[in-house]
């Protein structure tokens, strides 16, 4: 098919962006796919991955003996620098995922899982106030946004 035909179908179907040929097996568009569930996806599975590889460290470090027991006293400044570390390194990591599977704007993306990261910061610097050093929970609610910005600008490097 030629250009100008496949111009002029596009014009036809009331879509300049697709013609006969974008069309898949059931007559719709593949431009058509909801690219706002791709994006909440793309969050979504960066959200899932940070939640649930922290998670797992953390269930590792009390199983092995590296952090205290659950229910114990608070854990010493070194330690959690220790979760803090290597939260860093996992945000960031999933807020490149994040970025990845974005359909387009991927550093809007990974910006947007940051977002979320510091309201649920927030919220758990409210809820375990008492159970933690003051500087944890600050910390984790200050470098929510700098690392999804890291973490969607290695994305968009790789994009290139």
């Amino acid at each position: 098919m030629s250009y100008a035909s496949t111009r002029s179908s596009a014009l036809v179907s009331g879509n300049p962006r697709t013609s006969s040929n974008d069309r898949g097996a059931g007559g719709a568009s593949t431009f058509d796919r909801p690219r706002r569930l791709r994006s909440a996806g793309a969050v979504a599975a960066g959200f899932i991955s940070i939640f649930g590889v922290t998670t797992g460290v953390d269930v590792v470090f009390h199983a092995t003996g590296v952090f205290p027991p659950l229910g114990s006293p608070p854990m010493s400044d070194a330690l959690f620098a220790l979760a803090f570390g290597y939260r860093i390194v996992i945000g960031i990591a999933g807020s490149w995922l994040a970025a990845r599977l974005a359909p387009r704007r991927p550093l809007q993306h990974a910006l947007a899982l940051g977002a979320i990261g510091l309201l649920f910061s927030i919220a758990g610097a409210i809820a375990m106030w008492e159970a933690s050093r003051a500087w944890y929970p600050i910390a984790l609610a200050a470098s929510a946004l700098p690392c999804a910005w890291l973490g969607g600008r290695l994305a968009e490097r790789a994009r290139r």
